[in-house]
């Protein structure tokens, strides 16, 4: 496929850069994705006219997450550091990142909305890290979730794998709002508090607000990514799961 998997134009007087992940139904984050929102993130770096970022997406899935074929040993390592870096940008990213929900929000497709500032939710949407249900971690959410969530809730997903309602994610500080069109929800919210302010002062709120934050989360980052190639990946389950899930079958567990 040739096509672009994201969609970029701009609103509100160019001020308001629109990303629209557009792979319907499954938005799965892979590396053409990857590398296609990597370069929109690097470039509003250095672009001060970007007021803000509002990220959606086609379909009525937000993303059933990072491809599994991309996360075999083969692929994993270079898979996760183009993910990562990915993650650290928007983390970085001076502008505010608004990311709108609906339907399925999985795995590295929730690790990318955690990385915004603002999510907006639909309440029947899904949000949820289901990697150890194929013998794998989430390494971004591992850093992002204790701190957004706390560590009961982040413990909870990361270890069960189960899903959480978009009412249920905005009550555990996941999301910020859960709204029927999170879409219009963020661009309401952008025209209403963030259009009239100064660029380059909200730029610095931005960085005040996250800088700790972000340098928290790198610094897991790496210490996870470590963890993940060198201890897991090593492990006979895990590459068990994946092989099983792209095999469309069930896994025969080693339990080692």
């Amino acid at each position: 496929m040739t096509d672009s998997p994201l969609k970029i134009w701009r609103e509100c007087d160019d001020r308001l850069l629109r990303l629209r992940l557009d792979r319907p139904k499954a938005n799965i984050i892979d590396g053409q994705m990857i590398a296609a929102l990597d370069r929109v993130f690097s470039e509003v770096a250095e672009n001060p006219d970007v007021h803000a970022i509002l990220l959606d997406h086609s379909g009525p899935h937000f993303s059933f997450g990072a491809s599994v074929e991309e996360h075999l040993p083969q692929h994993c390592a270079a898979m996760l550091k183009s993910l990562h870096g990915l993650i650290r940008k928007i983390l970085t990213c001076p502008a505010p990142v608004l990311v709108a929900v609906g339907g399925q929000c999985l795995g590295g497709g929730l690790e990318l909305a955690l990385a915004g500032n603002l999510i907006f939710v639909a309440p029947e949407a899904a949000l949820g890290q289901p990697e150890i249900k194929l013998a794998v971690f989430a390494p971004a959410a591992s850093c992002l979730l204790p701190r957004l969530a706390g560590q009961q809730m982040a413990e909870d997903m990361l270890l069960s794998g189960r899903s959480l309602s978009g009412d249920e994610a905005v009550g555990a500080g996941i999301a910020r709002f859960a709204v029927a069109d999170p879409a219009a929800a963020a661009l309401d919210y952008y025209n209403e508090h963030l259009a009239g302010l100064s660029a380059s002062s909200l730029r610095y709120a931005v960085s005040a607000a996250r800088q700790r934050f972000a340098a928290a989360v790198s610094a897991d980052l790496d210490r996870v990514e470590t963890l993940y190639l060198n201890g897991l990946m090593n492990s006979d389950d895990a590459p068990e799961g994946l092989q099983a899930f792209s095999e469309k079958r069930t896994p025969r567990w080693r339990h080692s």
